[in-house]
């Protein structure tokens, strides 16, 4: 891991893992005051580490005291591999790699929240539950659906980052639905979302566990185009790391 370019807020570092023989390119922002908690967020279809949305995270989480980690999986971005061979399931390895690695950074205490977008929360749900047992990550999706099925009907292109491989699990009815129980769970969900219908974040919330928060923002597409509906976004999950994953925190 090497030391990269600095944010108001501390230090930034691009680190790297290898999963199944490619690489799975990551950077980790990091806050003034250390060892601190990370929240390590994850993309969807068609984005990168490097969308908007992830670059405002890197700049406002360390400002509230938490590392921020953003990261490409396997077919996007910088990272190793072709979006025709990513599925839910390569996706919930990379993430599960990148949190394997993190947590040996010396930087970084051992708590852990997962902030996911769009597919990116699909996944970050599915690696939530599967850590159930021991100490689970907090969680906070953004218009992330709870069922996958439609995604089927939709063109297969680099540009939308559906591929041959996703569409055959989904078929096979392998990860086709979020898994039910998470707790820690807040659910941001775009009135008009135009990609992911509304209905998805109510049924996410309705699976969850305690302690479980659902908050609408009134007229706030897919991608949260507005800066204000990002800004919301952003705000209410720094509050929801804040009260849930600070009180976990192991340092």
């Amino acid at each position: 891991m090497s030391a990269g370019s600095s944010t108001s807020s501390g230090p930034s570092e691009r680190f790297s893992v290898r999963v199944g023989g490619l690489v799975v390119a990551g950077v980790l922002h990091l806050p003034s005051s250390r060892p601190a908690p990370c929240v390590v967020a994850c993309h969807g279809l068609g984005a990168s580490k490097d969308s908007d949305k992830y670059l405002l995270l890197g700049r406002m989480m360390p400002e509230a005291g938490f590392a921020l980690a953003r990261f490409d999986f396997r077919g996007a971005g910088e990272s190793g591999g072709s979006y025709r061979d990513a599925t839910i399931a390569t996706r919930v390895a990379d993430l599960e790699a990148v949190l394997d690695h993190l947590m040996a950074h010396p930087a970084l205490s051992g708590g852990v929240g997962l902030l996911g977008s769009s597919l990116g929360g699909f996944v970050a749900l599915h690696v939530a539950h599967r850590r159930r047992a021991g100490d689970a990550p907090v969680v906070v999706t953004w218009n992330a659906p709870a069922v996958l099925r439609d995604l089927e009907e939709r063109e297969m292109s680099e540009a939308t980052g559906l591929g041959p491989a996703l569409v055959a699990e989904i078929r096979a009815g392998e990860h086709a639905e979020a898994p039910a129980g998470v707790s820690r769970l807040l659910v941001i969900q775009g009135e008009a979302d135009e990609v992911v219908p509304p209905a998805h974040g109510q049924a996410l919330f309705d699976r969850a566990g305690e302690p479980r928060e659902l908050h609408w923002i009134a007229g706030a597409d897919h991608r949260l185009t507005e800066p204000r509906h990002r800004l919301d976004a952003v705000e209410r999950s720094r509050g929801w790391m804040t009260k849930h994953l600070r009180e976990s925190d192991p340092r």
